[in-house]
Parts: structure tokens; C-alpha cells; sequence
């Protein structure tokens, strides 16, 4: 892989960070895992923004199918518009921010310890005001991001939530496939070092749609969201269910659509889609494992076999940040820089 900005290069550490991770963040996740197991929260509610609030799709999945928690999603407004927060005595209120610093989401936490809820924060700065308002802090580890657009610590959101959903279930066969994911990274970002060609098939395109279901419906959404930050492109996410109830009555003859399909469950509903999409004259780039997939897109960006369905949101939007940023090169855009944007976005 060409190192030619921060942002190509920072997704080339996020294997390293998994491994970090995995080596120096046990004992805060196990710190955390032993506190929640006290606590028994009855459901869960995580606050985010950007590229976390998409770390807190996954963790509907895995906290779901994994730990059995119901898992709901912040609506900040109602603490800090309306005055008029959700009962979260029982709750764990988990917190999701790389920099820790937006006022919006600290306020879920402050609310959510004031009533009695166990808070933990997941962040890059366990200095930082979200840590300071959390009980717990699992620090993400993933080291200075240069580049505006989250990339390594966005993965390291998911792999710090897949630990501690490991931890919280004692599952030892998630523990040994936790094991794999620093490797199953490398090889999905060496597979993909070169997307510029491809991408240059779809530079003529405004817009796009994004499609992920089940633990990959956050990876539509994130590859929706770089796309937007680094090429100023309409990009939007949908679960495969989702746009079959309406939205798919747009796609017509070359409309773009990213299809991020692994192996899993979820893999059911692709071939029909497939044959829709093929039917309408709609242009694909999968993300994929399969060739049965691969072989019916325009472009085929390749993902590792044998690889665990819940673990593979960590894996397979490595890939679709190198297609956003073969995207922003193909457009001639800085995904460094993208405009308007800065690292830190403080929100009320």
C-alpha cells in the first residue's frame, strides 16, 4: 500500500491497534466486563456521533445475538433541547466518541450516573470529559489520528466492543476468533492496496447506495460516511430489507450500489438481490468473500475467507475506506482535509 496521506496510512495501523489492543487493553475491558456483571443492567443505551454512532449499530448486533441485551441508540436532544431524558436506572449507558469531548453525548452520561445507570466510555483520550463522566473508561489505544475522517479509530470502537462482549460471555471460541482479526485485517487491506482503477469506473457517479444487513449493516453506514467526507458524494446506507420496502425503486440502469456481503447469515438474501440489481442494469462494487458475489459485480473488492460473521464489520470496512479513498482520489479530493470538517466536532 502507497502511503500518500494520513488517511491511507492510518488504515494501515489498524491491524497494529487490534494488537494493542488485544496485548495492552485487557485489563480495562475486564475491569469493565467485572463491573457490568455486578451492575446487571436490563437493556443498554449507547450515545455516539459520526463515525461512533456507527460503532453503536454493531453493538446492537453483537451485544444482542451475543450477551442477549436489548441495546438502544441515544437521542442526545432529549437531554440537552428538551429536558426530557428516558428513565436509565438499570441501564448501562455506554458513551462512544474517539475524542471524548462532544457536550451532547458527555450529557447522556451525566444524566445516565446521576439516575443510577452504569456508565462506561469508550474513547481515545481517557483524560477527556466522557471518561471523566463514566465509571468505566476502555481506552481505545489507537494513538494520534491526523486525518479528519475516522478510520483506525473507528475499528478500534468495534474490536474494543467485541472484546468486551467477549469478556462479558466467557465464550472461548469468540476469544481464539478475536485472536485472528490483526491477521484477517492485513490481508483484506493487502488484497485491496490498489482500488484506484477500479474507482475510476465509478468517478463519473453523484451519488450511491450502500447496502449491509445483520453485524454489517454499521459497515454500510460507515462506508456511506466516508464516501460523504472524502468525496462530498450522496452516498446512503440501507439494509438489504430496508430499500426492498421502498427505496429500491430508484435504482435504474448504472445507478452505483456498494454491496457489503460476507459470509453469514444474512448471505440468504443476496442472491435475490443480486439478480434485482442485475435486472435494473444497476453497477456493483462488492465487498465480498464470495465468488458467487464477486462474479456479478463491476468491481470486486475481496475480503478473507473463513472469516467469523460477527467479527467481519471489523474487517470488511478496511476495504471500504481504501474504496473511499480511491473514490476521493478519482474526484481529485484530500481525504485528510475534507472541507468544512475538523477532527473535533462539539455538538449541544
Amino acid at each position: 500500500m502507497i502511503q500518500t496521506s494520513h488517511f491511507l496510512r492510518e488504515i494501515s495501523e489498524q491491524p497494529a491497534v487490534f494488537e494493542r489492543l488485544l496485548n495492552q487493553g485487557k485489563e480495562s475491558v475486564e475491569s469493565a466486563a467485572a463491573a457490568i456483571r455486578e451492575f446487571a443492567p436490563e437493556w443498554v443505551l449507547i450515545a455516539a456521533r459520526g463515525s461512533s454512532d456507527n460503532a453503536a449499530r454493531y453493538g446492537q448486533y453483537l451485544l444482542g445475538a451475543h450477551n442477549r441485551l436489548g441495546v438502544g441508540l441515544a437521542v442526545p436532544s432529549l437531554f440537552t433541547l428538551y429536558g426530557a431524558p428516558p428513565n436509565m436506572k438499570r441501564a448501562l449507558v455506554i458513551g462512544i466518541s474517539q475524542s471524548g469531548q462532544s457536550p451532547d453525548i458527555v450529557s447522556v452520561l451525566d444524566e445516565g450516573k446521576r439516575q443510577g445507570a452504569l456508565t462506561l466510555a469508550l474513547t481515545n483520550d481517557p483524560s477527556s470529559p466522557l471518561a471523566q463522566a463514566s465509571t468505566c473508561t476502555i481506552p481505545l489505544l489507537a494513538g494520534e489520528e491526523k486525518a479528519v475522517a475516522a478510520t483506525k479509530t473507528y475499528t478500534a470502537e468495534l474490536f474494543a466492543m467485541a472484546m468486551l462482549s467477549t469478556a462479558l460471555s466467557g465464550n472461548s471460541q469468540h476469544q481464539e476468533e478475536l485472536l485472528t482479526t490483526p491477521e484477517l485485517m492485513r490481508r483484506a487491506l493487502a488484497q485491496n492496496s490498489d482500488l484506484v482503477a477500479p474507482a475510476r469506473d465509478f468517478a463519473d457517479a453523484q451519488k450511491f447506495v450502500v447496502i449491509g444487513r445483520g453485524f454489517n449493516y454499521s459497515t454500510a453506514f460507515e462506508v456511506a460516511l466516508k464516501i460523504k467526507e472524502t468525496s462530498y458524494l450522496i452516498a446512503e446506507p440501507y439494509s438489504t430489507a430496508d430499500l426492498l420496502h421502498g427505496p429500491v425503486a430508484m435504482i435504474d440502469r448504472d445507478f452505483p450500489v456498494i454491496l457489503v456481503a460476507p459470509t453469514g447469515e444474512t448471505q440468504r438474501d443476496v442472491p435475490k438481490l443480486l439478480e434485482l440489481l442485475a435486472d435494473r442494469g444497476a453497477r456493483v462494487a462488492a465487498i465480498s468473500d464470495r465468488d458467487d458475489v464477486l462474479s456479478r459485480a463491476q468491481a470486486r473488492i475481496r475480503l478473507p475467507a473463513n472469516m467469523p460473521e460477527w467479527l467481519s464489520p471489523i474487517v470488511a470496512v478496511g476495504p471500504g475506506q481504501l474504496w473511499a479513498g480511491a473514490l476521493a482520489a478519482a474526484h481529485g479530493q484530500n481525504p485528510d482535509k475534507p472541507r468544512g470538517l475538523s477532527k473535533v466536532t462539539l455538538t449541544t
